[in-house]
């Protein structure tokens, strides 16, 4: 159980981290979530850590991606509250998107340590896959996430997550410059 109010901070992480894994490992949904603005900040602060632990060990990574990336997370973020408000659930959308970045950063932090640990190991095509295993779990992590917020089968949350995918890739190729 997540205890948010006059607890502190190391008090609330590792349950939240658990929590999150759990919903990255499918067994648990964003209603496990509670509603509160500093678990969001919490995760915020694990995604912002993600990014900047994979840009400390990516040497072709520019300027700007943390740019990207964050309007990147604020797209989404927009996208899938509008969704969540669609679908007439809009006392979830706190538990959703502080569920989804969580899960994003944790996800994130995942496929660093796989990076590093093992890039030189696996090679270019082992590479290769790693990121097409973590882009696919990606979306189906978040599919999962939203057809729990919106009370719908997970195939409908695997198509909202596939359009929020294909957003977010349609904008980072128009914002990355060709080389």
């Amino acid at each position: 159980m997540i205890v948010v109010p006059n607890q502190g901070c190391s008090t609330n992480v590792l349950p939240l981290i658990r929590t999150l894994f759990d919903i990255v490992l499918l067994r648990k949904g964003p209603e496990d979530i509670p509603r509160s603005s500093i678990l969001l900040t919490m995760s915020l602060g694990l995604w912002l850590f993600a990014q900047l632990a994979f840009m400390a060990v990516v040497d072709r990574v520019d300027d700007l991606d943390l740019l990207r990336e964050t309007f990147s997370l604020i797209l989404v973020i927009v996208f899938y509250s509008a969704v969540v408000m669609i679908a007439g659930r809009g006392q979830r959308v706190l538990q959703t998107i502080t569920t989804a970045v969580g899960c994003g950063a944790l996800l994130a932090l995942c496929y660093t340590i796989v990076l590093v640990s093992l890039g030189q190991l696996l090679g270019a095509v082992g590479l290769k896959f790693v990121v097409i295993l973590y882009l696919t779990w990606s979306v189906a992590v978040e599919g999962h996430i939203i057809a729990h917020a919106i009370d719908r089968h997970w195939y409908i949350g695997i198509l909202i997550a596939i359009s929020a995918f294909a957003l977010q890739y349609y904008i980072f190729t128009v914002t990355t410059p060709a080389s």
